[in-house]
């Protein structure tokens, strides 16, 4: 196995992960009365926060709607098809 292909394999599943994380933040934004520090809550929260920080100083809130989660599933899902995509990065070099 090719150091290209290792990567892929550890990257693919990490994406993903990350991608299921964040769409899990989506729909926790629909219920505000969910407290975020409490199980199984803060599962999702505390792997996405240092994330949305960030992006909620660019774009605050809108009318009460956070789409920091929405932006970030974008991000990650084409980071995941730029490195692992069927004409991804770490396809072409393996």
């Amino acid at each position: 196995m090719t150091a290209p292909m290792i990567a892929s394999w550890i990257l693919g599943p990490l994406l993903g992960l990350i991608t299921l994380l964040f769409i899990f933040r989506i729909v926790l934004t629909w219920y505000p009365q969910a407290d975020l520090n409490k199980l199984p809550f803060n599962l999702i929260a505390w792997p996405t926060e240092p994330f949305l920080i960030p992006v909620r100083k660019i774009i605050p809130p809108i009318g009460g709607i956070d789409i920091s989660p929405i932006i970030w599933v974008g991000i990650v899902s084409l980071l995941r098809e730029f490195l692992i995509g069927q004409q991804g990065l770490l396809r072409m070099i393996s």
